[in-house]
């Protein structure tokens, strides 16, 4: 007989169940009844409140005054919607609102009036100021129903001084959330004339006119929803021609698929039926179909509803025929194909609220669905509701996408320029670059004109996406000197020093230069919103009396660039007796000056650059940008100035052997691998700062090295070509171009140190990296004016 051990006395422990562990960001991170809201600086908000609820209100980068005005549920002043007392008429929200320099602002006047609110007849209850430090909070809690405005006022911010406004972040704790199931929805973009909720696992049709636009809002997150469309007329006269992705990826130069949303959408006929004019979420099904009983029955649930049905059930009231399948667009659905052509799919990245905004190129019948499959991934395990909006014609919406520099941040959208004006007269060829419009290319002139122009004459570049960040108070030289790798000490009020900014391990954060306005100022300019965040986290780490303040808004520059530049200025900038004129400026040192005489626009011009020419950037702000861009273009005329896009510069950098974000750099490449370890003076530099210890032993112990590359022929290269010495990998080419100047295929390439060497001979692999290679060599770079006599001139 076989004794049967008791399960205590096992030699293996029970392993008790536990759920997977997944950490969520953002809004999908909230519990259902808190509600944020971003209120930008120089800005406003109304918001819904009910008795009982709480709110929070953080100054989130500090001395930001805010104006909270209460209101009754018919739009008149109610001062004691909260138990604190106001202390007077909102004079900064008026002014604001009588000088608006955005949409935005017009758009909450318009709100305003629609709702009969008037200001003059309100009371404000102050808040902050310019004492508050970075995360000062106050809470309120609502005595009545009605609605509160949240303002943000500030005085126009000074290209010489740091008073910039900030974003203050509200946070409310709502007292009667009844709906556990779902995320209130955000406020309409203009009064709606089409609000149609689609519950999950459902579908409706509806009809848009033609210059309407659709607003696909997914209420609570992670919800996949299919649409198609048909022109309305040709569905008059029997033509069933329904919206087709192949067509559409053809004629719009994606036939093959790629996650993401093309900007117009066409049927079998090649005509355009939608255009897409706002996208919140960025990643998109483009290739699949909506879901049909076959793919249930397949995978073993026959019988499980889908979208095909429903789609079919919708339409049959418009004279559509049923179909075992349809192609739609999927939006929010999350898909892709990996190395070896296998399509995947995931837990969508839309969050509650996300939204596209779709305007219909004619008369259209359209059918949206709320996705019902539950047995994968697609909706998050849980199908949820999709809301339909529509909005006349007459109403302006411009293109923009979403951008996030944090997975918690809310949603920025793609916005204009200052200079925007002056520079879409000259092109319609714009991209997003990082949350603003930039020109690609201009009408007229073109990618190798732009390029000439730089080398021999001059060029005028929009970089107002560069970010901008205001370092003050008396540990912000501390803070610099801790966060960024060059020797802040030795940086004079003048001069401008290029840098690295690095985490613990010597991964790259940022590049960027930093400019000193005085003893504890500091301007830190980069590329990413994300230096901010991580300087603020530094410097609460270290209990450091610093503020950060972000001035991208506040502050938008051109470049002026070229053999002709100075000349250009020279015409233009006046400087006061205290401060460098033009011809004075050195290389990497900036003046403070006006535009034509004493009383022009004031603007900070430094002698910097990103085309290895001689250089100026010119800082002005946004109320000043066209008049200083004017008064360029005037002075640049007889030197045959010239605008210049993102195409052109990207090859006169390239050649210049300067570096850009996830190309040459990331957080996966430290300083010397990235070709700038000359920013890191570690012999020199006696303080400590992020990431050195790292840094030491990524320099006594090199992995990969960024060197320049020469191809041997006239087919190009590619960012993340591999590079061959004989079948093994041993690097990867980050940027290339073909130089007109020098009449050759060049490139930067990370290679593994043991072939960094110059005159190494090696192989870019095309196609699979083994069918097709291009014979290089390894030499020096930058390949243009390796002395930077140019720059230095």
């Amino acid at each position: 007989m076989i004794a049967l051990s008791h399960p205590q006395s096992s030699a293996h422990a029970v392993r008790a169940a536990r759920p997977s562990r997944i950490l969520n960001a953002g809004r999908t991170a909230m519990a259902r009844n808190i509600e944020r809201y971003e209120v930008p600086g120089r800005g406003a908000a109304l918001i819904a409140v009910r008795e009982g609820d709480q709110l929070s209100l953080t100054n989130s980068e500090g001395m930001q005054t805010v104006e909270l005005i209460g209101l009754d549920p018919s739009g008149k002043s109610l001062p004691s919607i909260f138990e604190y007392l106001p202390h007077g008429k909102p004079r900064g929200l008026i002014d604001l609102l009588s000088h608006p320099f955005d949409d935005s602002l017009a758009r909450f006047a318009r709100t305003l009036k629609r709702r009969d609110v008037n200001l003059d007849e309100c009371l404000a209850l102050r808040m902050f100021g310019n004492a508050s430090p970075a995360g000062d909070t106050v809470v309120l809690c609502a005595q009545f129903d009605g609605f509160v405005i949240v303002a943000t006022p500030a005085p126009i911010m000074q290209i010489d001084a740091h008073n910039t406004a900030s974003p203050v972040i509200v946070t409310i704790d709502r007292a009667h959330h009844h709906d556990t199931y779902s995320f209130a929805l955000p406020d309409p973009l203009a009064d709606p004339t089409l609000d149609l909720r689609i519950h999950a696992a459902t579908a409706r049709a509806y009809e848009i006119r033609a210059g309407d636009y659709i607003q696909i809002l997914d209420v609570d997150g992670r919800q996949c929803t299919d649409f198609q469309c048909f022109d309305a007329r040709k569905l008059d006269r029997g033509l069933q021609n329904p919206l087709d992705v192949t067509t559409t990826r053809t004629l719009m130069g994606h036939a093959y698929p790629m996650p993401g949303l093309h900007g117009k959408y066409y049927d079998q006929d090649m005509d355009p039926l939608v255009e897409v004019i706002q996208d919140t979420c960025g990643r998109h099904d483009a290739f699949a179909m909506a879901c049909a009983s076959k793919y249930y029955d397949d995978i073993g649930y026959p019988g499980h509803v889908n979208c095909t049905d429903n789609f079919n059930g919708a339409l049959a009231g418009h004279g559509v025929d049923p179909r075992p399948g349809w192609m739609a667009i999927n939006f929010f659905f999350n898909t892709g194909i990996d190395d070896h052509g296998v399509m995947y799919a995931d837990q969508p990245w839309s969050r509650p609220g996300d939204y596209v905004l779709l305007r219909a190129m004619t008369d259209l019948v359209c059918v949206s669905s709320a996705c019902p499959d539950d047995t994968t991934a697609a909706n998050g395990w849980k199908p949820t509701d999709i809301h339909i909006r529509a909005y006349d014609s007459t109403e302006k919406f411009t293109h923009a996408v979403a951008w996030r520099p944090t997975a918690e941040a809310e949603a920025k959208m793609t916005k204009q320029t200052a200079f925007h004006p002056r520079f879409g007269e000259l092109t319609r060829n714009f991209v997003d670059y990082k949350g603003f419009w930039l020109a690609h290319e201009y009408t007229g002139f073109g990618m190798i004109e732009e390029y000439y122009a730089c080398r021999e004459k001059a060029v005028v570049i929009d970089l107002s996406a560069l970010r901008k960040f205001e370092i003050t108070g008396p540990d912000s030289e501390t803070l610099m000197q801790h966060c960024l790798t060059r020797n802040v000490k030795k940086l004079g009020i003048g001069q401008v020093v290029y840098s690295a900014m690095c985490y613990p391990h010597g991964g790259m954060i940022d590049d960027g230069t930093l400019l000193r306005l005085g003893q504890d100022n500091f301007r830190w300019i980069c590329g990413d919103d994300y230096s901010g965040v991580w300087l603020r986290e530094q410097a609460a780490k270290l209990g450091l009396h610093v503020l950060i303040r972000s001035s991208t808004a506040q502050m938008h520059n051109i470049a002026v660039q070229g053999p002709k530049s100075r000349d250009i200025l020279r015409d233009v900038i006046w400087t006061p007796p205290h401060q460098p004129k033009l011809d004075e400026v050195g290389w990497f040192k900036f003046t403070i000056g006006r535009i034509g005489d004493a009383k022009g626009a004031p603007v900070v011009v430094s002698r910097t650059g990103y085309t290895g020419e001689l250089g100026y950037e010119v800082w002005c702000h946004p109320k000043d940008a066209l008049t200083v861009f004017d008064a360029i273009w005037d002075a640049g005329e007889p030197h045959g100035l010239t605008p210049m896009g993102l195409a052109a510069l990207d090859m006169v950098r390239i050649e210049a052997g300067l570096i850009f974000a996830d190309y040459e750099f990331s957080d996966q490449t430290d300083p010397f691998e990235a070709g700038i370890g000359f920013t890191v003076p570690l012999k020199s530099k006696e303080d400590d700062f992020i990431g050195r210890d790292a840094l030491i032993r990524r320099k006594d112990h090199p992995s990969h090295k960024l060197v320049g590359i020469e191809i041997d022929g006239n087919v190009a290269a590619s960012h993340g070509d591999c590079v061959h010495i004989g079948r093994a990998q041993i690097g990867v080419v980050t940027s290339a171009m073909r130089s007109p100047i020098l009449g050759k295929n060049i490139a930067l390439a990370r290679i593994d140190i043991a072939h960094a060497d110059i005159g190494t001979d090696v192989e870019i692999g095309k196609l699979d990296g083994h069918m097709m290679r291009l014979p290089a060599k390894v030499t020096a770079f930058p390949h243009y004016d390796p002395e930077k006599t140019k720059p230095r001139s």
